[in-house]
């Protein structure tokens, strides 16, 4: 019986022989990266308030708490905003303690409590922003944690800089390009990096005075950024 073994060696030589014949070189490239930015202004935000009550007992302090923030909501819809645009963010029932001396020993004495109640709310138009607020603190609302600002069509707004950036990148391969003597040729690969999700700028502040002057605020603009990744090739000359 013949042995397979000299036919297998022989098949396994040949496979070695035949790789460096079949693999390829990668062309010669310039790969450089391109930068360019876009201002936007925000076309939504998102205000963060709600009420905060104190009372003897935990229920006293929830019923209290219950009362305040039903106004607020019902002020929020009063002022024509659809209940899809606000909800709860937060709950809190917490108690509170006397204060202790340096020198106190035993279990800390419980002398009330402290129920919160948060909601936040999306504003579609950002030019009303001053208008929920006031809405907020004009229905008893004592804690306002802040605003963001955001854009939501992000990756949008982010084209325009898609293609500054890409002549970014040939601006710069055309200068590598020339210092090093060769002809810059079609670009092989495009790549963008990390993701156009939508940015937001958030601004904290502190409740306004109910009664008060209206409340001031600045959206301002973004300022976008888009880097992206290109290789170039060199024609041959």
């Amino acid at each position: 019986m013949k042995h397979p073994f000299p036919i297998a060696a022989a098949l396994a030589s040949l496979a070695l022989v035949a790789a460096p014949a079949s693999a390829q070189n990668p062309p010669p490239a310039i790969s450089v990266s391109g930068e360019a930015n876009v201002s936007v202004a925000p076309d939504l935000a998102q205000v963060d308030g709600g009420v905060t009550s104190e009372a003897r007992t935990a229920r006293e302090a929830s019923e209290a708490n219950n009362a305040a923030m039903g106004k607020v909501l019902l002020a929020l819809k009063g002022a024509g905003i659809d209940e899809k645009d606000y909800q709860t963010s937060r709950l809190s029932l917490q108690p509170q303690y006397a204060p202790t001396g340096p020198n106190r020993t035993g279990p800390q004495q419980i002398v009330g409590y402290r129920a919160g109640n948060r909601v936040t709310i999306k504003v579609r138009d950002v030019g009303k922003i001053a208008n929920v607020i006031d809405t907020l603190v004009g229905a008893g609302a004592n804690e306002i944690g802040g605003i963001n600002f955001i854009v939501t069509q992000a990756s949008k707004a982010l084209d325009e800089a898609r293609t500054k950036a890409v002549a970014d990148a040939r601006r710069k391969a055309e200068i590598y390009a020339k210092a090093a003597g060769v002809t810059l040729g079609e670009p092989i690969s495009i790549s963008e990096e990390g993701s156009a999700s939508p940015p937001v700028f958030r601004s904290k502040m502190a409740a306004p005075m109910a009664g008060g002057a209206p409340t001031p605020v600045a959206p301002g603009e973004e300022l976008l950024s888009i880097t992206v990744n290109v290789s170039w090739a060199i024609k041959a000359q």
